[in-house]
């Protein structure tokens, strides 16, 4: 049983165009469609989540998802969106980057469901690797006029004055590249339908050009708007880069904290977007939300939907218990449940001293913690008074001069944090 997967994408402003046809095609029964991703990295980054996330939606409404790995045009680039050529990679890197991707799209797609729309990933390179130059441009090339790709907006942005460089020929090829692996898994997997961005419509309706011209068949288009941020800036970047699904390359806190920062506009966007919630659930959040906006309920609830979706529970925990402390409503055994690599990204910039595990064996007094061994007070008398007036805390808890820094106070056996009033924090570092 199938349900209406297009009008799900238009209420959830997934919905950029699609073909004459194709909302009907899809009501007559479970179809095929896949989405290209070209692995030119070992992990995904949140650009890529609107594509997934189409996908499993399709799944969802009862069809069969194909993810395509693009290992042949991951050898070549895609001029769509780029003003430059782009790094072309060997096989063995594209290899490396597709088992990486694979285990990253298990999160999303179900790759094992009963029944006959169980996800399947493909490759493009294994279709492509024997396919010689001499049978492509006579199987495949002859049925294009260069007329018809010089059409394409991609291409004639890249041919346009500003743009410097030019097109190489291999990136001018890459539409024919992407066309005929509609093609390929239309005629060997029934896949009718073709899903992507915007900016990929030129690309996709090659491939429904040669479907037509070379199988004799009927082949859809579907595509989503490129996402935007409300100030202007590029959606899924940030000073440090691209927001990665990877959690090495992108922390789950600094992950949960790029949602948990939207703007009121974004959020109400993204929200439909980038979580399953449905949409009276969606509806009444956002009245909610706009009733006492400084709550940022809609904010929270969308950081955490895509942090479970993306990480675990285990990591959107640590990621809430970080911000509350990064804002001041915390405990020290908050801090204590910190890993190591969230304790650093939390406090980064933070100024430091570096202090001998010895100094905590008959315990560190706290004038040496503030001032004689560290330098964060400007003097002694400084921290004696600041300790009268009861505004130095050592791990979010209030002490006084008498006390004591032990191995007790050690945050994952290495740093201690020093507070001064609300905002001026100071972390020691205790080496072996």
């Amino acid at each position: 049983m199938t349900t209406n997967f297009v009008k799900e994408l238009q209420w959830r402003g997934m919905l950029h165009d699609a073909m004459p046809g194709t909302e009907e095609h899809l009501m007559e029964g479970m179809q095929a469609a896949y989405v290209g991703i070209d692995p030119t990295a070992d992990s995904l980054h949140i650009g890529h989540l609107v594509g997934v996330m189409m996908l499993r939606h399709f799944q969802l409404a009862g069809h069969k998802p194909y993810a395509l790995i693009g290992g042949a045009t991951g050898m070549i680039g895609d001029p769509s969106g780029k003003s430059a050529e782009r790094n072309l990679l060997d096989e063995k890197t594209l290899r490396h980057n597709e088992n990486a991707l694979k285990e990253q799209l298990s999160r999303f797609l179900d790759f094992s469901v009963d029944g006959d729309n169980a996800a399947v990933l493909v490759n493009n390179y294994d279709w492509m690797k024997n396919f010689s130059f001499l049978e492509f441009i006579r199987d495949v090339g002859k049925h294009i006029t260069v007329n018809y790709m010089m059409s394409k907006d991609s291409v004639k942005k890249r041919l346009s004055a500003e743009a410097k460089e030019g097109m190489s020929f291999t990136e001018f090829t890459y539409q024919l590249v992407q066309g005929y692996d509609f093609l390929h898994l239309y005629r060997e997997h029934n896949c009718s339908l073709q899903m992507g961005g915007s900016d990929q419509w030129g690309n996709i309706t090659t491939g429904t050009e040669l479907i037509r011209r070379i199988a004799g068949g009927k082949g859809y288009a579907l595509t989503c708007p490129l996402i935007t941020k409300a100030d202007g800036t590029k959606f899924g970047k940030t000073e440090g880069g691209n927001i990665w699904l990877d959690a090495e390359r992108t922390s789950p806190y600094k992950f949960y904290q790029y949602w948990l920062n939207t703007s009121d506009t974004d959020a109400e966007k993204y929200i439909k977007i980038f979580t399953f919630l449905g949409q009276q659930e969606i509806e009444a959040l956002i009245e909610k939300h706009q009733e006492a906006p400084h709550l940022r309920l809609l904010q929270k609830r969308l950081a955490d939907e895509v942090t479970v979706m993306v990480h675990s529970q285990d990591d959107l925990d640590n990621a809430v218990r970080a911000s509350e402390i990064l804002f001041g409503r915390s405990t020290g055994s908050d801090l204590k449940g910190l890993n190591e690599k969230t304790f650093l990204e939390i406090f980064e910039g933070v100024p430091q001293a570096e202090l001998s595990k010895s100094e905590l064996t008959d315990g560190l007094d706290m004038i040496g913690a503030l001032s004689a061994k560290t330098s964060f007070l400007g003097s002694n008398g400084e921290a004696r008074r600041e300790l009268k007036q009861n505004s130095i805390s050592v791990n979010k808890e209030k002490v006084k001069e008498d006390y004591l820094i032990t191995p007790n106070d050690l945050i994952n056996n290495k740093f201690v944090l020093l507070q001064r009033g609300k905002k001026n924090y100071f972390v020691l570092v205790f080496n072996d």
